[in-house]
């Protein structure tokens, strides 16, 4: 025993000589508990996504070790996610970036019988024959509160709050609205699809076509909805009338690799939907009328289909040089204009021919989804704000050519304009300079004015009503307002507190088509 005790003494007193010559033994970090403290409140617990996406290898893409700890550290640019390098060590970095490296120990799927078992249709729901309220049903226009979760139903003439009702946690991309105008479906990014009923002012129901979702997009007969999926990588396709889940397409390329879907876009003339994806160098297009072609396009597919096909919603896959995220469309949805993230150019593909025509000098990464068109000069342009660049391009889309390069106080996220307005207004909302609001000259395609209004605050996305006669503009803060502006003497008329707005949605330009808005 006392022998023990002293080989025990001596061997403590070794460990301590070589501590004191090699420093002290780190514990390695607990990445799970980093990853709870900093990391789960936008991309939940379970990494299946909430604000932000879900950081599993399935749809971390190809951003492994060092890029993911650069993510981490530096924050991402144009996105919401925040660097940590002054609030993390470089080990616990590392460590977090392992740990997303990490699959679960279960692939997520989800499949029809799991959307459908989520269904939930309000019992208290009545269909009014008509509105319940006086106001234009037209020109109502809906705001997402982002600071709370809800959204505000405005009347678009006296801006009086119609209803604010909750959805789901975290609404991503966009409503979208049913041609007639009557019904608006919203989505958020943990995947779940909600109904409202405008005229009723009252929620439908709800469905989970995913578990982290990017957008939606509605069938130009009102009859589908398409919901973009990062996770797990499908396109799910819904029924309007019901939420009902009418089938999922597992979205993969040769040998079976998977990709996210970056965005998924309506095309009404080609009675089909159209894919972003974010993994592979392809354009899908997802056909939903009752006799859709899938191959043989040699010609215009919809003079000389080559073969027919009876399968629902048939993928036509067309393979494009590099991969495209962001699309942009011209008025007869023919071409598609595209542009990766990472590149510095932008593709123009004949959807028709299903090959690609021009290229167009777009530097700075972009944002298709938020261009805008209008005549000029004999032609029409579009033009389209960056996420890196402080500039806004203005295109010729028959020579795509750029006219002009607008510089800019930053770089923006939105563009907005209305066919009676001569200006088309542009955030800032990037960098030191995201209290300012821009307002361009179409013809001249010079910045004539520069708005302020709330310095030291986020402004962005501009709506306009009807008519064009008021613009719309977001206060982006937790206790920010809607601020109504006169369109033509760019005059403020009125402030509506809201809970951190985002985008603003009017019925009548959305279902319309109206050039100055996204589509």
């Amino acid at each position: 025993m006392i022998r023990s005790i002293v080989s025990s003494d001596r061997l403590a007193g070794a460990i301590a000589l070589v501590l004191a010559a090699t420093g002290p033994v780190l514990a390695e970090p607990d990445a799970q508990a980093l990853f709870a403290e900093h990391c789960a409140a936008c991309h939940a617990e379970n990494r299946l996504g909430g604000t932000g996406p879900a950081l599993i290898p399935e749809t971390l893409g190809r951003m492994f070790g060092p890029a993911l700890e650069k993510v981490i550290s530096d924050g991402r640019p144009a996105t919401q996610m925040a660097g940590f390098a002054e609030t993390l060590a470089p080990e616990q970095v590392a460590a977090i970036a392992r740990y997303l490296e990490t699959p679960l120990a279960e692939t997520p799927r989800w499949s029809v019988e799991d959307a459908n078992a989520s269904r939930d249709l309000s019992a208290d729901y009545k269909a009014a024959e008509a509105p319940v309220f006086t106001a234009d049903p037209m020109n109502i226009t809906l705001v997402v509160e982002t600071g709370d979760h809800h959204v505000s139903v405005l009347d678009g003439d006296t801006f009086e709050v119609l209803d604010r009702f909750a959805t789901p946690f975290a609404v991503h991309g966009g409503p979208k609205f049913s041609p007639d105008g009557r019904y608006v479906f919203v989505m958020s990014r943990d995947g779940w699809v909600q109904k409202y009923d405008i005229w009723s002012l009252q929620v439908v129901g709800q469905v989970r076509a995913g578990l982290n979702s990017r957008n939606i997009a509605m069938s130009g007969d009102g009859k589908w909805l398409a919901v973009a999926n990062y996770l797990p990588q499908t396109l799910t396709i819904l029924a309007t009338e019901d939420l009902g889940v009418q089938k999922i397409i597992d979205v993969t390329g040769s040998g079976g690799v998977p990709s996210r879907v970056s965005a998924v876009y309506q095309a009404p003339p080609r009675e089909s939907f159209v894919l972003a994806l974010k993994d592979l160098p392809q354009v899908w297009e997802v056909f939903y009328g009752d006799n859709p072609p899938v191959q043989g396009f040699a010609h215009d597919y919809r003079m000389e289909p080559a073969i027919k096909t009876t399968e629902r919603f048939p993928v036509r896959k067309i393979p494009v040089s590099d991969i495209m995220d962001d699309f942009f469309f011209d008025l007869s949805y023919t071409n598609l204009i595209g542009a990766s993230r990472d590149g510095a150019r932008g593709l123009v593909l004949d959807l028709d021919i299903g090959k690609e025509v021009a290229e167009v000098d777009l530097p700075g990464m972009p944002h298709l989804g938020s261009g805008i068109t209008w005549p000029w000069n004999g032609t029409t342009v579009m033009a389209t704000p960056h996420l890196k660049d402080p500039a806004i391009s203005v295109i010729d889309m028959e020579s795509w050519k750029t006219v002009k390069r607008i510089e800019t106080l930053g770089p923006g996220f939105f563009m907005r304009s209305h066919s009676n307005s001569p200006y088309a207004w542009a955030d800032v909302f990037f960098g030191p300079n995201k209290d300012k609001m821009h307002i361009i000259d179409k013809e001249t395609l010079e910045i004539v004015k520069t708005l302020d209004p709330e310095p030291g605050k986020t402004v962005a996305h501009v709506e306009f009503t009807k008519d064009g006669d008021e613009a719309l503009v977001s206060i982006w803060e937790d206790d920010g307002a809607v601020i109504v502006y006169d369109a033509k003497t760019l005059e403020e008329i009125k402030r509506l507190p809201m809970k951190k707005p985002s985008g603003k949605y009017n019925v009548w330009n959305k279902i319309s088509f109206e050039a100055g808005t996204s589509h």
